[in-house]
């Protein structure tokens, strides 16, 4: 059974009624306007590329996710650059900010409690360092959530529970370039974000590394720009014990 589709393969794999269906539809929707343009514009390109993955296990456990990201891991470097891993949940009624964050941070610690691979090296065990990033399978890799309960941030919403997974290599040569046109494609990012949501852009984003930065903090924003605390305490502690008794 495949874990990850391409885009062509999820119109091929499920029936038009089906809520796999019918959420990467409007997922292929928002990507894809050109009268509302997305801001993620690498995103929209790589999107285009077909080097955007997905996949929709039912049910969305860590059980269930630690698979699907592993496969995606081995065959991600292979896809190209821009490349990212789509995951939907079933669609069910609209939960409150805080249960879709306890869902979302859950869902990560879960899969760092059944990672058995070392820590990537360079990136911090400690979340209040710039230099932390979650990591799989020995990749550090940035994540967005997106849930039915925005409203006033646009750009973090979707039909269902949404998480993004996209390996730190993909922001090479993006984030830390000052090549005119990757700084007007940026410039673009924020121009649309203004645009496309009916709220300032959220002050937690920034760039991986920067003193000033907490990645954890651009993860789950929801639709205030308060600073985010971070319930993900738990993150690490399984791993961390081992490497004690070890």
């Amino acid at each position: 059974m495949d874990l990850v589709f391409k885009s062509s393969e999820v119109t091929e794999a499920f029936s038009g009624q089906s809520w796999e269906k019918t959420v990467f539809c409007e997922f292929d929707t928002a990507l894809t306007s050109k009268s509302r343009p997305f801001p993620c514009v690498f995103g929209v390109a790589g999107f285009k590329a077909d080097r955007l993955r997905f996949a929709f296990p039912d049910p969305l456990t860590p059980e269930t996710l630690a698979p699907i990201l592993k496969s995606y891991l081995a065959q991600a470097r292979g896809i190209g650059p821009m490349t990212s891993l789509v995951i939907f949940a079933r669609p069910g009624p609209v939960q409150s900010f805080d249960r879709y964050r306890e869902q979302f941070w859950d869902l990560l610690d879960g899969l760092v409690a059944l990672d058995d691979s070392p820590q990537p090296d360079g990136v911090s065990r400690n979340l209040d360092d710039p230099t932390w990033e979650f990591s799989f399978g020995g990749e550090p890799i940035f994540v967005v959530c997106n849930t039915p309960a925005h409203v006033m941030r646009q750009s973090r919403r979707a039909s269902s529970f949404m998480i993004t997974f996209q390996p730190r290599w993909v922001f090479n040569g993006i984030t830390d370039s000052d090549e005119p046109g990757v700084q007007r494609s940026l410039k673009r990012v924020r121009d649309l974000l203004e645009d496309y949501d009916l709220i300032a852009p959220s002050p937690s984003l920034g760039h991986y590394g920067d003193p000033a930065n907490r990645e954890y903090t651009q993860y789950f924003i929801d639709d205030t720009n308060e600073t985010p605390a971070c319930p993900f305490h738990r993150l690490g502690e399984a791993r961390l014990q081992l490497v004690k008794e070890g």
